[in-house]
């Protein structure tokens, strides 16, 4: 079908598991739905909001945040204060109008590549049914 709707998302990735993970998957050539651009990030807390604002106003139709799981951050606590940042954001999205989904939280360990790929590509479906970004500021991005 020549106008399928095919999302654009936006993955922050922390360095030290989950961006490991999605090596782990690629280098085991799993098969990951190609609509997620990754940034790499040190940390999963170091994902400021507006960054992640700005990400919906310029066109993503889903952002995905990954990171170590609770008690394993090479940080410590990180994980945990990205999850209380995740928690606002979804408010925020909720006043703005834009379907809470459209942001996921998700821990990937480094060895979790098949989990990797089944997250995004799970991901990829959900962003694809909700369709595309009401806020986008450009659609030609």
């Amino acid at each position: 079908m020549p106008n399928e709707f095919k999302p654009k998302m936006v993955g922050f990735l922390c360095n030290w598991c989950s961006y490991a993970g999605a090596d782990l998957a690629g280098s085991s050539k799993l098969e990951i739905k190609p609509y997620l651009s990754v940034v790499r990030v040190m940390c999963s807390s170091r994902v400021n909001s507006n960054l992640v604002l700005a990400s919906f106003l310029w066109g993503a139709d889903g952002v995905l945040i990954a990171g170590c799981h609770p008690g394993d951050c090479h940080y410590e606590k990180g994980n945990y204060y990205a999850r209380r940042r995740f928690a606002l954001l979804k408010k925020i999205m909720d006043s703005l109008g834009l379907e809470s989904g459209r942001l996921q939280l998700s821990w990937i360990s480094a060895s979790e590549g098949k989990r990797y790929a089944e997250i995004v590509n799970k991901y990829a479906d959900d962003v694809t049914h909700m369709g595309p970004n009401p806020l986008q500021k450009n659609p030609k991005l």
